[in-house]
């Protein structure tokens, strides 16, 4: 639940920074206040709640871990966006604590081929940049290691973890490859780039159900696990958290892929498709995402706020880049948001 938390909370944030960028000309308020304004509030009371959590040794349960990198990364953001030193050390401490002098990771190891425990590594992306020091250097190097050696499938997609033989999952686009474009760019790795891209690419081809019309949630190539359809691999349903993981995951490496790439077109295609399926299954009423993206409100189903934020924060970011038709995508964004 923590993790959950977490999570809603980071995405919340980067939503709102994301969205009071992508209104024009003038600004939207919800409930008197500007996107940005809520997400100065929301970094604030979360900085206020956690303290010095989330630093290395500071608990029990303070550890490197995806769901806390996400908040980091949102408060960093911000941070930037804001010019604002008290944002942008908080999420220092709490990622930078964990890299020792050496440029080792604490409570990190290559070997478990774990996607999630890359994630943080954009943070230390960022910190390289700001700082130049040379731990930072290093620990990026390791992260950039396991995704050398990382297992992967047939056709070279990252497996979701070591122990999820044969697996692709929807959320490991973002754990990596956000991290990987930024590192291309940041090293000089320019082929890397086009690692980042099969990444996607491969995703939807195995993930996308035409028939359906959406992105399931995992794709396993051996089809030997209990939830794989015998005849494509595929989970049987989708879920709409990792919907919003790929979305996010393809508009965050869009930072960093030049228009002249040559998947370029294809990876945009992905990103309208997936965008044409946040605006089929909006809930009318509440503006929000169900738990199961087509389920609706049978049964054990429930309106999911971190997909929904995101979905917000994807959709606006896509739309400030020009990726997706302002007119089409922004009425669903403001209804996102203001759900």
């Amino acid at each position: 639940m923590n993790r959950l938390i977490l999570t809603l909370l980071a995405c919340v944030t980067a939503a709102t920074a994301a969205l009071a960028q992508a209104v024009a000309p003038a600004p939207q308020t919800f409930r008197g206040a500007s996107p940005l304004d809520w997400s100065q509030r929301m970094a604030r009371s979360e900085m206020a709640r956690l303290g010095n959590h989330l630093e290395n040794g500071a608990t029990p349960r303070s550890r490197w871990d995806y769901a806390n990198a996400v908040l980091v990364q949102g408060i960093w953001n911000l941070g930037q966006r804001l010019n604002d030193r008290s944002l942008t050390d908080f999420s220092a401490r709490a990622v930078g604590s964990y890299v020792t002098p050496e440029g080792k990771i604490t409570g990190y190891r290559l070997d478990e081929y774990n996607i999630d425990q890359v994630k943080p590594g954009k943070t230390v992306l960022d910190l390289y940049a700001l700082t130049k020091e040379e731990r930072f250097r290093k620990a990026a190097a390791l992260l950039r290691e396991q995704m050398r050696t990382h297992p992967r499938t047939s056709e070279g997609g990252f497996w979701h973890k070591k122990r999820y033989p044969d697996q692709m999952w929807l959320d490991g686009l973002y754990m990596a490859s956000p991290f990987l474009a930024q590192y291309s760019q940041t090293f000089d790795e320019p082929e890397l780039l086009n690692d980042v891209c099969r990444q996607i690419l491969l995703m939807d081809r195995h993930s996308y159900s035409a028939a359906r019309g959406y992105h399931l949630h995992a794709w396993d190539e051996k089809k030997t696990q209990f939830w794989a359809d015998k005849q494509t691999g595929l989970s049987p349903n989708p879920w709409s958290r990792s919907i919003g993981w790929y979305a996010m995951a393809i508009v965050d490496c869009l930072d960093y892929i030049p228009a002249t790439n040559e998947h370029i077109d294809e990876i945009v295609n992905c990103l309208r498709r997936t965008a044409d399926t946040m605006a089929r299954f909006q809930d009318p009423a509440t503006g929000l995402w169900w738990q199961v993206t087509d389920a609706g409100a049978r049964k054990g189903n429930y309106l999911e706020a971190s997909a929904s934020s995101m979905f917000v924060y994807s959709l606006a970011k896509a739309i400030n880049r020009g990726y997706l038709p302002r007119e089409t995508f922004e009425p669903v964004v403001l209804k996102g948001y203001a759900g």
